[in-house]
């Protein structure tokens, strides 16, 4: 009996574990994750799972994993790849031997140099126990500082306004969302927040960090001091590569694979947050993404190639942010678009429709109440996909079906 492990409890883990079994592989899958849960899926952490300090969400329980015979080893970090002898060696001197290995290992919260042993009055926000001493803090009276507006400062800091304590958002570049988020949406959410009473500050240099036991205070250039009750650090994530580097696999923004996730290792794949991959909707272009979505099509699509599938990785990128009773969705990559056209829908939704020199649709960026521009969304993933030219007219009519479009 053959055995296959998956290092990194996380979603993608999880959902390859699963995957296996409904793909048919009767051999032995261990599954091992460093956290003391079982896997549990990480955007509720600053979102409703923080607001309302609920447990972690997990992807199943124990009894689904035992019925589907799947060892989970948790609070078991791996400390080592031994690819001559295939096994992996665990924190506690122990070695598991495979046939073959997926690593599904993640990624870590991006820190600012000087504050890694700071007290507890500097955060990130990355895992459930992040979450659990974040919360403490979320109160009426409290203050509290968020450095960088991306997804997770700015979920955190609605989060933190509908428990009543005061935020302020620290961000670098000239505006919010920078990374992938088009202005005019950058925007919207920008105004929302500044009506919610979040004090957002762009263009903001920051000197220096200190804290004890008590409060922060963060100096910015101009000699200006933002003191706070908690900061919370949110400027990215870092893949977590370094079993993968130690082992001697190839690295490029993540651990390297190929359009099947297979590594520089034909017996070693990996996926998620931690791998780098050539997408055929772009050129081949190699891009690593840190998206729920993107964990679960992963986990599924290497179950198949562990098994010998041998399948390209076709899926379109896709987020989501929740933000008050705003969601904003973006569907594949606008860089390379040298068009921008906006479709306009009821209570003030749009959608921004990204394309290239050749009319082919590259991306799709929607904001709006609920699930305002969610089938729109879903539809122009479904056009980026099979590489249509939409006359960009037929996109900024509402009238116009994009399901229509889609069938020309």
């Amino acid at each position: 009996m053959g055995c296959i492990v998956i290092v990194g409890a996380g979603e993608c883990g999880a959902r390859a574990a699963f995957a296996l079994r409904e793909k048919g592989y009767d051999g032995r899958i261990k599954l091992i994750g460093a956290e003391p849960h079982l896997p549990y899926e990480r955007p509720p952490l600053s979102k409703d799972g923080l607001k309302a300090q609920l447990p972690p969400k997990h992807v199943a329980d124990a009894e689904r994993y035992a019925a589907a015979g799947i060892e989970v080893l948790t609070d078991a970090p791996v400390t080592s790849i031994d690819r001559a002898e295939k096994r992996v060696t665990l924190a506690d001197g122990s070695a598991i031997a495979y046939d073959r290995l997926l690593l599904t290992t993640g990624a870590r919260a991006r820190t600012i140099a000087g504050t890694g042993d700071a007290p507890r009055r500097i955060r990130t926000l990355r895992t459930h126990a992040d979450a659990e001493e974040i919360r403490r803090e979320l109160a009426p009276e409290r203050k509290l500082a968020i450095i960088g507006g991306g997804f997770i400062g700015l979920e955190l800091a609605a989060t933190a306004r509908r428990l009543g304590a005061t935020v302020i958002l620290i961000e670098g570049l000239t505006r919010i969302l920078s990374r992938g988020v088009p202005e005019d949406i950058a925007a919207v959410v920008a105004e929302r927040h500044r009506a919610e009473g979040v004090d957002i500050r762009c263009s903001a240099k920051i000197d220096r960090i200190d804290a004890d036991d008590r409060s922060a205070r963060i100096a910015l250039a101009g000699d200006e001091t933002v003191e706070a009750d908690l900061v919370v650090v949110g400027i990215g994530a870092v893949p977590n590569t370094e079993l993968a580097a130690a082992a001697g696999l190839s690295i490029e923004n993540g651990i390297a694979v190929d359009a099947t996730l297979q590594t520089s290792d034909p017996d070693i794949y990996a996926a998620g947050d931690c791998c780098s991959f050539p997408l055929c909707h772009y050129g081949d272009r190699r891009i690593r993404l840190e998206a729920w979505r993107n964990a679960q099509d992963q986990g599924t699509l290497v179950a198949g190639n562990l098994l010998g599938a041998g399948e390209a990785i076709t899926s379109v990128p896709w987020f989501w942010s929740d933000q008050y009773d705003l969601t904003l969705q973006i569907a594949g990559l606008a860089d390379g678009a040298s068009t921008t056209v906006r479709r306009d829908l009821s209570d003030g939704a749009f959608i921004l429709f990204h394309l290239d020199d050749s009319g082919r649709l590259l991306s799709a960026s929607g904001i709006g109440p609920g699930n305002a521009v969610a089938r729109d969304i879903r539809l122009a993933e479904m056009l980026i996909a099979a590489g249509k030219r939409p006359d960009p007219q037929a996109l900024v009519s509402p009238e116009t079906k994009l399901k229509a479009l889609l069938a020309a």
